[in-house]
């Protein structure tokens, strides 16, 4: 028993601890066990928090024998990116010079996952310190593999927690995303993610100190989750969503709105700025587009999504501008071969004067009115993840023809966290052997519609993972 224990998803190991079936120290060590087997060969879980996570377990089993009623995330273990605090553990961002960075306190969402019952296993790998490209690789801990294809990248910024939740380490994994960082890895390593509106879910990014970062970091930035099945994608949702003092962008919006007239319309928009698409990609798009329509959707092919590369290149900009002051710095952390994907951006797109950043905040403001009345008609858009299947690991740092591929792969990612929308990456089958998906973006906190749509487009295919580690 103990051995399937880690191949249940979120909400039927909870369900199980809660009702007695199986304790949280059997979770947590069927979880371990689990660990243990394939870490070794997929190097996604960095820090291994097992005595803690024993210790958080016998805690919660002798509260359920005293009658206590358990949260519902009881007992369910989850990663925790490398960059997102865990009290009394280094948030080491993948780099020597931070290894005795040592968190006071939780991060608000890990805080919120562990009321909710949830247990911490272990931190994840990522980038080296976010910025080294998509493929997750850092200084201290090297490459995380692709459970599907070795030869294929998992994706990144948070590739160490979909690897972790795709091969069963952890039921939930909790990354961040700021143009991809959660949906791409889920589409790589065939899982759900989910990228929240902007708002939505409290944060605290102040890791290397007191001061908060500027105006992009603020609002780009956001903590997502993910899962092996959309169910457990909500569930985490219902437990993240909502406020706290640390952050006072959180707001207190419901997390279920008003249900819409059916039926609720959905915009497809297969070629994202008319860049191109893979095939594999498109039939993604197809079998979602036709699984949203036979459950009574009012789906429809439309040319193009608002502004995509006005947006792209004022996120670019805004970003570069922000970032430039403290590029010596950061270079130096990043090391020798580390520093080529930001630099590359650094010589494309130089830093903008005051008064451009000035009109370019205006742009922002006015790209994201342009959307929202794009999603004022249509309440839902199906679109790709990354217009490619998994690409090999480093393509977005090995040249100037890798990086455009990389950047143009993730284009509908990059400008829906411009524009703060929610988006749920959710998986399509295999193609040629590896994993597919869409993704479906909602109007602003209207995750609750997006879940409901990917949840329709899992009925039809089915959940891919757990799944053992492939060549």
């Amino acid at each position: 028993m103990r051995d399937a224990l880690w191949k249940m998803s979120a909400v039927a190991q909870a369900e199980a601890v809660r009702s007695a079936e199986v304790s949280a120290v059997e979770l947590v060590d069927s979880h371990l066990d689990r660990i243990a087997e394939v870490n070794p060969r997929m190097n996604a879980v960095t820090q291994l928090l097992a005595e803690r996570a024993h210790e958080a377990a016998a805690r919660m089993d002798r509260r359920r024998a005293a009658g206590e009623i358990l949260g519902p995330l009881a007992g369910v273990p989850f990663t925790v990116k490398e960059s997102t605090a865990i009290e009394g553990v280094p948030t080491t961002f993948g780099t020597e010079r931070f290894r005795g960075l040592v968190a006071p306190a939780d991060a608000p969402p890990v805080a919120r996952l562990r009321a909710a019952g949830a247990i911490p296993i272990g931190h994840s790998n990522l980038p080296t310190l976010i910025l080294a490209g998509m493929h997750t690789r850092s200084e201290l801990f090297g490459d995380t593999v692709n459970p599907w294809d070795s030869s294929r990248t998992p994706g990144g910024t948070s590739g160490g927690d979909a690897v972790a939740v795709a091969t069963g380490m952890a039921a939930l994994g909790l990354g961040n995303d700021s143009g991809g960082s959660v949906r791409i890895p889920a589409q790589f390593c065939g899982v759900a993610g989910l990228k929240p509106s902007t708002g939505r879910f409290p944060a605290d990014h102040r890791v290397l100190g007191s001061d908060d970062p500027g105006p992009a970091s603020q609002i780009l930035v956001t903590d997502g989750p993910l899962a092996r099945s959309v169910g457990d994608l909500r569930l985490a949702y219902e437990v993240l969503a909502g406020t706290d003092p640390r952050d006072p962008r959180a707001v207190p919006v419901p997390a279920y709105g008003e249900p819409l007239a059916a039926p609720v319309k959905v915009a497809v928009v297969v070629d994202p700025g008319g860049h191109g698409v893979h095939p594999t990609v498109l039939g993604a798009i197809a079998t979602a587009a036709d699984a949203l329509r036979d459950a009574g959707y009012d789906v429809r092919e439309v040319a193009d999504v608002p502004r995509l590369d006005e947006a792209l290149e004022a996120y670019g900009r805004i970003t570069v501008t922000e970032f430039a002051p403290n590029w010596p710095v950061v270079r130096k952390l990043l090391g020798k071969g580390g520093d080529r994907f930001i630099q590359m951006a650094m010589e494309q797109t130089p830093p903008a004067s005051a008064e451009e950043f000035m009109k370019l905040m205006g742009t922002w403001m006015s790209i994201r009115r342009s959307w929202a009345e794009f999603l004022d008609e249509y309440p839902l858009l199906l679109g790709p993840v990354f217009t490619e299947p998994p690409v090999e690991p480093g393509l977005e740092s090995r040249d100037w023809a890798g990086r455009d591929r990389v950047r143009a792969g993730m284009r509908l990612c990059t400008v829906t966290s411009f524009v703060g929308v929610p988006g749920v990456a959710v998986p399509t089958g295999l193609a040629d052997g590896l994993p597919s998906g869409v993704q479906v973006v909602g109007r602003a906190f209207r995750e609750d519609l997006c879940l409901g749509a990917a949840q329709v487009i899992e009925d039809r295919i089915g959940v891919l993972t757990p799944t053992d580690p492939r060549g």
